[in-house]
């Protein structure tokens, strides 16, 4: 992942939060580890894992409910 806005620690996160959505166990395992590895602690990966929880049982449910996009968040 090449240089940008984001530091690599967020980065990193930010691939092991897709790859448990995608229950990729490879990539959850290398890029946890490398996210440990630039600094992520047991807190930061709990409270990942609890936003990704939170995030997908939420799509899930307004999925289901088929709930309309407000026109302020439409782009």
């Amino acid at each position: 992942m090449a240089p940008g806005a984001l530091d690599p620690l967020t980065k990193e996160m930010i691939y092991v939060a897709v790859s448990v959505t995608n229950q990729c166990g490879y990539c959850i395992a290398s890029h946890t580890a490398s996210a440990k590895n630039k600094g992520m602690s047991d807190d930061m990966f709990r409270e990942l894992m609890a936003v990704v929880g939170m995030a997908n049982e939420t799509n899930r449910l307004a999925s289901g409910y088929q709930i309309e996009i407000d026109p302020q968040f439409k782009t």
